[in-house]
């Protein structure tokens, strides 16, 4: 029962205790790899996709709304519940017994902890240490009698993790396959410009994928037959793509930058730590450094974490503190206070009817409140108003990073790659998930997460003779989102019509249909708004899509 803590890596298993008549089930770390189960009465039943469960015909299949409610808001607090009420998921760190006398003891083996902050001499040392383990992280998983490839984007982590892993099986005499997209017709989202450089160092076979030629929900009943839930995220279609061209290349284990963010993290909370600190000084010029290396401005991150915060101290009700941070912002910032106060005082208490009357009164148009088309009925019945007002800015870089680790969307999009990836028959490994990488960088301080306006800095130097200093100082990302945009209205269009316009009833208990409506309208029309709508018109339409396919009643 403690061989859990022993163990490194991603695994989800099942082992009969014949002595004691018992059976006992374990998840890894993050949750990389999957487990579900039934039970009621007499009967446990468990698996690694929640449809070889339901294959059970005693197995009830009703719609879980409080999961519903969590992807559509999004904000997952529930580790165990899935899309169906009467099946659960093994939370990751977890264990499982299952006794003869009809009882189920769930513990947890192992939790990621802040602990405290890891200080070394140097720039120098944190770097060297942040190599030599992520270096460990991409040779364990590069292990195969078969050949190994990953997806090459050209964005820092999948580079790195394909230029480590060339070194490591260059050393065996062996070649990395590499998978990357290209975009001919939409050449805003190519991004050869930075696969290039890393191809150009040698020891690649690469492979490219078109695309461009295929829309996001083109294949969604294919999808739906391997992913069990109901949301599946703007990108998936893209990865949809590789994995199938990795197949049909013969091979088996694909490598790839998993959400690198997360792990490394950029950092960016390091300005809520500043504006509580009253660090103002460092605060404008790390916001100057950064505007500089990506697609933002000062004035911006000072809406998110300075304005965020003197909003959450008056919702608190610590004036004494507010009109302290009013009056250092006013000297740094050159705003009038008594706006301040107003604006970010007065208005944040003040309820939204209130708001939308006075909006009326001044001649305003008032814009669409229902941000995430929910039914009226639907959000009061799971309580998502409770959730929207207890949302918060993070204190820290380091509760801002755990709370990204340790969330329940952060175990989805896991459990997504993976049935992916098994729809092709292919294993997908994750190095940036490796639980000695990711204790080590939640460890170090916010200094070495964002410094001089660089965001990942201690993954930037670690990676110096490593990376092409095109992807090693590259600032920001390449947006999928044109290609995304053009593959709905131009190759998708035909399934939105037939959801959103001709048949919405599947979701008319769920979905605000009105507002789907609306936003559908202007997610069509081309206006630069449009933007706005179109993650909530995604979520609605592939829930719908979902729920035919899988013939569940709300």
């Amino acid at each position: 029962e403690d061989c859990p803590e022993h163990l490194l890596g991603d695994f989800a298993f099942a082992i009969w205790d014949e002595r004691k008549q018992t059976l006992f089930c374990a998840r890894d770390h993050f949750g990389v790899k999957p487990f579900y189960y039934y039970f009621s009465n007499n009967t446990f039943v468990f698996g690694s996709e929640i449809k070889a469960i339901l294959c059970l015909p005693q197995i009830p299949r009703c719609l879980n709304e409080a999961r519903i409610a969590d992807f559509l808001y999004p904000v997952m607090e529930n580790k165990s519940i899935t899309s169906y009420k009467d099946i659960f998921r093994l939370p990751p760190g977890h264990s499982l017994i299952v006794s003869k006398q009809n009882s189920v003891r769930l513990h947890s083996y192992w939790s990621l902890e802040i602990g405290e902050e890891l200080r070394l001499n140097s720039d120098e040392e944190y770097a060297e240490a942040f190599r030599d383990i992520f270096t460990q992280a991409v040779r364990c998983r590069v292990r195969s009698a078969f050949p190994v490839s990953s997806h090459l984007s050209g964005g820092l982590d999948s580079s790195a993790v394909s230029c480590v892993a060339r070194d490591i099986l260059r050393e065996q005499g062996s070649h990395l396959h590499t998978f990357s997209n290209i975009f001919d017709d939409v050449p805003e989202c190519d991004e050869r410009s930075y696969i290039d450089p890393v191809l150009k160092q040698g020891g690649f076979i690469p492979h490219y994928v078109s695309a461009d030629k295929l829309g996001p929900l083109s294949e969604w009943e294919h999808f739906f037959q391997h992913i069990d839930e109901a949301f599946i995220g703007p990108s998936h279609f893209l990865t949809w793509g590789l994995n199938r061209a990795t197949q049909q290349a013969g091979i088996r284990i694909s490598l790839d930058g998993f959400d690198g963010d997360t792990t490394v993290s950029h950092g960016s909370a390091y300005f809520a730590e500043l504006a509580r600190q009253g660090n103002w000084t460092t605060f404008i010029e790390e916001g100057k450094a950064v505007s500089k290396h990506f697609d933002t401005s000062l004035s911006a991150i000072f809406r998110q974490y300075g304005i965020s915060y003197l909003e959450e101290l008056a919702k608190q009700g610590k004036w004494l503190d507010f009109a302290k941070v009013v009056h250092q912002i006013s000297q740094h910032f050159q705003v009038f206070p008594k706006k301040l106060f107003v604006s970010h005082g007065l208005k944040p208490l003040l309820p939204e009817s209130l708001l939308q009357f006075h909006k009326w009164l001044r001649g305003e148009k008032s814009q669409l409140r229902n941000t995430f088309l929910i039914n009226s009925n639907f959000a009061q019945k799971n309580h998502l108003n409770r959730r929207i007002q207890a949302e918060k800015i993070p204190a820290s870089v380091r509760e801002d990073q755990w709370l990204s680790l340790t969330c329940a969307l952060f175990t989805h999009s896991l459990e997504l790659v993976d049935q992916s990836s098994a729809a092709f028959s292919i294993e997908s490994r994750h190095p940036f998930m490796d639980k000695r990488l990711i204790e080590f960088c939640l460890s170090i301080p916010p200094e070495q997460k964002l410094h001089q306006g660089w965001s990942r800095m201690i993954m930037r130097r670690a990676m110096n003779g490593i990376l092409p200093k095109e992807i090693q100082w590259r600032g920001g990302k390449t947006s999928m989102s044109p290609n995304f945009r053009r593959g709905l209205l131009h190759l998708d269009r035909k399934i939105l019509d037939e959801v959103v316009i001709n048949n919405p009833t599947d979701i008319q208990e769920i979905v605000a249909l009105e507002s789907l409506h609306k936003s559908y309208r202007e997610f069509i029309s081309d206006k630069q708004m449009a933007e706005d709508h179109l993650m909530p018109v995604w979520k609605s339409v592939t829930l719908a899509l979902w729920l035919h396919q899988t013939e569940i009643k709300p």
